[in-house]
């Protein structure tokens, strides 16, 4: 029997990535490493990178320096970085940390085990940063109480966006099939999961490439007749490919969750044309009326940078009159960075450091009022959850979420884990409602 070694994965960034470090530990599997949440302990650490900013680029600098002693003390500790910044920086990566054994990049997963393999024969340094197609991993749940799972549908991006490095670190747009994304959900709907969160760098492009034999509503609705899966939701959109049929599938299919998350970026059209956003604020906002039109109860979201390059004073009202008038539930919102090799280094007029940080406290105060009003409208009100398990800060209590993406604690028993339950709502925090359990659905 070969000898058990252990794995320590730590993840920056999206959805995507986690879902990224969950292949992870199932293709190294087959090399006898088993997840450990230990530092001490691993015999394998890896960091599963992002760098869609500045400031996570550093977190991931930071960590590495941390690590250097580990490896002083254990030679033989293999250390690897992987995901989107390790797409981008590549071999210089041995330069900047020299005590790394492997660099693999956003499409190099499932060759993880043969890359670990050679360092542990070899002791050579390992780097695979090529872009080989789209593996795809059906991942069985983790423990038999699994509620709720992510599912890859597609990768990459074609939208080049002048800030956004995603299209040189995850490639372009590559659709995965159809019937295989059902197979895998079928299989783990069969497993316990009720609820399926699809991911892409742009769900709503999915089939573009597949010369329209299927498209993004068809697959939803295909999905929304699985059996034994109770809710569907999916991140992230683009605004400029949310088409009609799809916002149509909010009122058409009963498992999709009423919940979007639509990254406007910034209310100005001038802004967003500097962005190469390809809609107008214009278009973006008769969007949302379509989407509560066909769905009151529709909780929105969404991602802001403040202080991209050129950005006035005038122009940052603009954003903040946005909020004003489509009453976001939550807001992700960023200062602008400089990320290397995108259109948006080489504009002119760059905003002070002192003003961007000026306007994202203007902006996330702002917000607040809006994401706390949302959920005090929902205060005696009586609303559906999926029991998804206990909560983090109170263990005593159940956690789950509304369809439109509330967190809600409540008191109850474990065994209504994964089950649909009935709960009043009688507090409203600005992250999270306390609710009372009233009956089971089922």
């Amino acid at each position: 029997m070969a000898e058990q070694k252990f794995c320590y994965i730590k993840t920056f960034g999206c959805q995507m990535n986690e879902h990224d470090s969950e292949k992870m530990l199932e293709v190294l599997k087959s090399s006898d490493y088993y997840p450990t949440d230990n530092l001490l302990q691993a015999d394998l650490i890896l960091l599963n990178t992002c760098s869609i900013r500045e400031k996570v680029e550093q977190k991931v600098y930071s960590t590495l320096g941390r690590l250097k002693g580990l490896k002083k003390k254990n030679p033989s500790l293999i250390i690897g970085v992987g995901g989107c910044m390790a797409q981008q920086e590549g071999e210089k990566l041995f330069q900047k940390v020299p005590f790394i054994n492997i660099v693999f990049g956003t499409q190099s997963i499932n060759k993880l085990s043969e890359l670990v393999k050679t360092v542990e024969e070899k002791n050579n340094k390992v780097v695979d940063i090529s872009f080989n197609g789209f593996h795809s991993l059906t991942l069985i749940p983790k423990l038999p109480q699994q509620v709720k799972a992510y599912v890859s549908i597609m990768q990459g991006c074609n939208n080049h966006c002048s800030y956004c490095v995603v299209p040189s670190v995850r490639g372009e747009e590559r659709s995965r099939c159809k019937e295989e994304i059902l197979q895998e959900i079928t299989s783990l709907a069969e497993r316990g999961v009720k609820e399926v969160t699809l991911l892409g760098q742009n769900v709503n492009s999915y089939g573009k490439d597949c010369n329209g034999r299927v498209d993004f509503p068809s697959l939803l609705s295909s999905i929304n007749e699985i059996k034994g899966i109770e809710r569907i939701r999916f991140i992230t959109s683009h605004p400029k490919d949310l088409s009609p049929q799809l916002i149509y599938s909010f009122r058409e299919l009963n498992k999709l969750c009423e919940h979007i998350h639509l990254p406007i970026q910034s209310g100005s059209s001038s802004v967003l044309k500097r962005m190469n956003r390809q809609y107008t604020r214009e278009e973006y906002l008769d969007k949302i009326d379509k989407l509560r039109e066909v769905s009151p109860e529709m909780s929105i979201t969404s991602d802001i940078i403040v202080g991209f390059p050129g950005e006035t004073e005038e122009e940052f009202l603009e954003t903040l009159s946005v909020l004003e008038k489509v009453e976001f539930d939550d807001l992700f919102s960023f200062k602008y960075s400089d990320r290397p090799g995108v259109k948006a280094t080489t504009l002119p007029d760059k905003v002070d450091e002192r003003v961007k940080a000026e306007r994202l406290w203007r902006l996330q105060n702002f917000q607040k009022k809006y994401t706390l009003m949302k959920n005090t409208k929902l205060e005696g009100k009586t609303v559906e959850i999926l029991a998804e398990g206990l909560s983090e800060k109170d263990p005593q209590r159940l956690t789950g979420r509304t369809r439109n993406n509330k967190v809600v604690n409540f008191a109850g028993n474990i065994e209504l884990r994964g089950c649909l339950v009935s709960v009043l709502i009688k507090r409203a925090f600005l992250h999270s409602l306390e609710g009372e359990l009233i009956s089971t659905l089922h």
